[in-house]
């Protein structure tokens, strides 16, 4: 029986069938090591005392405690009984293969040993047979008569009952194990067990009888032993007549070699219904995949079931079921991963893979519920192909959003037909349905089906790779946006390789379109499609959400994921305010519309100039008041949002105007001085800024750096010995001329406090403080 395996001793491990009586001790060290092992083993030492007493520890924590104390003292020992499961977990997963190999070296060694044991009692046997040969020679050496006459008295003497039994004894058995009857040979030799051991001890036979009994009774156990693994191999041999053969080698004292040889005739069915099962080119991978796993996960179950009927829940066998059946599952997702994930992979086919690894998983449960996990198997080798089919879809995405967006009109619309509408269309949700052009249509559609196929598989741990994914492809999608601007053929966004060819958004009404479509979908359109993943996953949070860690660290990172989309609309449109200031204030030639020169050339003149606000800043504001109405259509219920546009490119031209170097020092080193008819257009022009820009078009911000502007310019004029304030009209002039001409420009009659709203961010920003420009100057 040298070749009897064993694996006994074996524990059942994490993905075991039952549960293991004791626990493995948590060392000091912890599964993890590093100062959280440390904290936790310091946390557990009052408990590994020889002396704890349970009683006297609760006693002397809450002899003075309140009700909310010991519920506090409560949730810490429960999360403390958590932390030092997880730790053992971790501990049993770290030493668990090497803890298999070693029980299978030991299985081995009580193999070889019981081999010697028998090997010992059949030695032992014939030394007792030569002995007892050895005295009967001697009986012969005696006095003449008396020899002959013990031989006499021997063959006049009838065999008693016991020694006609074990004269018959090899005969019987050999009827019983021709005619196969096992458990008639079975108790056979179990009696004859008892009559060997009953004769030794009443010495009913001789020593010689005794030994050869023995002998026969060992050389029939083997017989019967490789007659039982002979049956066993055979393929017919199923259900009731393999769990029979199982039970009887078990029965003979040869459990492992029994264990091993159920296995081996499960694996061996697997094997012969495995060659009816050959996936095809023009086949439905989820056929194949449900096909094969019905067989694999069928004999896994069988075999499990047999293996409690014969060896019950006894570690050994558990953990040897345990390794053959991952063994199997291994080679069931190489399988499914060689002929259906591979090709899924390579072409994007999300929904596909996600289909083939759905009833993959839903098989494992079924063996879950029984007390065998294997899923972590599959989960390890149809990871790889996961993400890749996953990237593929991403780039899929992306590669028809760009097609998309080389022939976009960039006019918004409702969801075309057949493009799944966020709501049901009806007259009374038509406004609810976002107005988007048609890359951003197609590209919110897309990315919603790429959720719904990817949610299903959070099990793999792909949460982060999804969303990181989003976040390119909506990077991408804003570069095409941003290509879309005139003039940023030069923009950074063709410096990141784009390559594509993308259709200019000509008009203010196009252009802010684009801004449309990256705000809705970074700020609805996009999170909204990302809660079906915590939908669909909801009840895999709910232990994270009891122990608040869904607050803790899910949420901030979907935040995070929100802050990142709108950093890229910032991106946006930055640009936009970027390309629009520079159209104020360049020319087509490269020439400026704001110089220092147009404010310092003015006191060369002999006329009095006309005094209205520069042209530029008219033109500021015409552009604003203009975008701003249609902003008001495009941006419905997202007012905020076009306000902080519009208060963008004003801040834009602002700044451009407070860091033009050049500028400052042509007013505050150049050869001519800024005079008092330069410096009255300037302040004009700041006011006419600050008038049209309160409350709709300036931030509390820009207004800062206005005064800024202002007392700069004005200490320009102080260097040349003449005070401003000498020179300056009073404010009602600056401020009557400033309003005329916004109500001129935005076709409106005057108003008392200027052109703002009262309920806006920066209403609180008075009409008083124009006069504090001339104020701050001067001093």
């Amino acid at each position: 029986m040298a070749s009897a395996k064993s694996s006994r001793s074996r524990p059942a491990g994490h993905s075991g069938v039952f549960p293991v009586g004791s626990a493995a001790a948590v060392g000091s060290g912890g599964g993890g090591g590093g100062d959280g092992g440390v904290q936790l083993a310091d946390k557990l030492k009052i408990f590994k005392t020889d002396n704890f007493d349970p009683d006297a520890y609760v006693q002397s924590k809450c002899q003075t405690m309140n009700e909310k104390e010991i519920r506090h003292l409560c949730s810490y020992l429960q999360d403390l009984k958590k932390a030092s499961a997880e730790e053992m977990r971790r501990s049993v997963y770290a030493n668990y293969a090497a803890f298999i190999r070693t029980s299978k070296e030991i299985s081995d060694l009580e193999g070889e040993l019981l081999s010697i044991r028998n090997l010992l009692n059949t030695q032992a046997a014939l030394i007792h047979g030569l002995s007892e040969g050895v005295q009967i020679d001697s009986l012969t050496s005696g006095p003449d008569g008396s020899a002959e006459d013990d031989i006499s008295n021997v063959e006049d003497q009838e065999p008693s009952e016991i020694q006609k039994w074990a004269a018959d004894f090899p005969d019987m058995l050999d009827v019983l194990l021709a005619e196969r009857r096992v458990d008639e040979a079975l108790d056979a030799l179990d009696e004859a067990e008892r009559v060997a051991v009953d004769a030794k001890r009443k010495q009913t036979l001789t020593a010689a009888e005794v030994s050869a009994l023995r002998i026969s009774i060992s050389d029939n156990r083997q017989r019967l032993a490789d007659q039982l693994a002979e049956a066993a191999c055979q393929s017919s041999t199923r259900g009731i007549e393999l769990r029979a053969a199982a039970s009887a080698l078990k029965r003979l004292g040869d459990g492992p070699r029994a264990h091993s040889l159920l296995l081996s005739a499960h694996n061996q069915r697997l094997q012969c219904n495995m060659q009816t099962i050959h996936p095809s080119s023009t086949s439905y991978g989820g056929a194949y995949t449900a096909a094969l796993a019905q067989l694999v996960f069928s004999v896994i179950a069988q075999a499990l079931s047999d293996s409690v009927d014969v060896f019950g829940d006894e570690s050994c066998y558990a953990s040897e079921l345990v390794t053959w059946a991952t063994k199997q599952v291994m080679s069931f997702a190489l399988l499914v991963k060689r002929h259906v994930l591979s090709s899924c992979a390579a072409a994007g086919g999300l929904r596909a893979a996600a289909e083939c690894v759905q009833i993959s998983l839903g098989h494992c449960s079924l063996l879950e519920a029984r007390g065998l996990s294997v899923s972590s198997v599959l989960l390890k080798q149809f990871k790889p192909s996961l993400e890749q089919a996953l990237d593929a879809n991403l780039r899929r995405i992306e590669e028809s959003t760009a097609a998309l967006a080389a022939a976009d009109d960039w006019i918004l619309t409702y969801p075309p037909t057949g493009i799944r509408p966020l709501t049901r269309s009806s007259a009374a949700n038509l406004a609810l349905q976002p107005k988007l052009s048609n890359s951003a249509h197609r590209f919110n559609s897309m990315v919603q089906d790429f959720f719904e196929d990817v949610a299903p598989l959070l099990s793999l741990q792909l949460g982060g790779s999804t969303m990181d994914g989003i976040t390119q492809i909506f990077n991408s999608y804003v570069n095409f946006l941003i290509s879309a601007l005139p003039g940023s053929m030069d923009d950074e966004a063709n410096l990141n390789g784009l390559g594509k060819i993308v259709r200019m958004a000509e008009t203010e009404e196009q252009q802010l379109a684009l801004l449309a479509n990256a705000s809705l979908l970074a700020e609805e359109l996009l999170p909204r499609a990302a809660m079906k993943l915590s939908s669909i996953n909801q009840s895999n949070m709910d232990d994270l959400r009891k122990r608040g860690t869904d607050k803790q660290n899910r949420v901030p990172e979907q935040r995070e994921w929100k802050r990142k989309l709108q950093r890229m609309v910032d991106r946006l449109r930055d640009s936009f305010c970027r390309q629009h200031a520079l159209e104020l204030i360049f020319t087509d030639e490269g020439d400026t519309h704001l110089s220092a020169e147009m404010y310092i050339n003015m006191d060369n003149t002999v006329e009095e100039p006309e005094w209205v606000p520069s042209p530029i800043f008219q033109e500021l504001y015409a552009k604003l008041n203009r975008m701003a109405s249609i902003a008001a259509e495009i941006f419905v219920g997202r007012e905020r949002f076009a306000t902080l546009l519009m208060m963008r490119l004003t801040e834009t031209v602002i700044l451009w105007l407070s860091e033009d170097q050049a500028f400052w020092e042509e007013i505050e080193q150049g050869p001519k001085p800024l005079g008092p008819l330069g410096l009255q257009q300037f302040y004009l022009d700041m006011q006419f800024v600050i008038i049209f820009g309160q409350g709709r078009f300036l931030s509390r911000h820009v207004h800062q750096v206005i005064l800024d502007i202002i007392d700069r310019a004005m200490a320009a004029f102080s260097a040349t010995g003449m005070n401003p304030d000498s020179v300056l009209p009073g404010d009602d002039w600056f401020m009557d001329v400033a309003q005329e001409v916004v109500s001129m420009i935005s076709g409106k009659g005057r108003a008392a406090n200027g052109d703002r709203e009262m309920n806006s961010p920066t209403a609180s920003v008075s009409a008083h403080s124009i006069s504090s420009f001339k104020s701050h100057g001067s001093s």
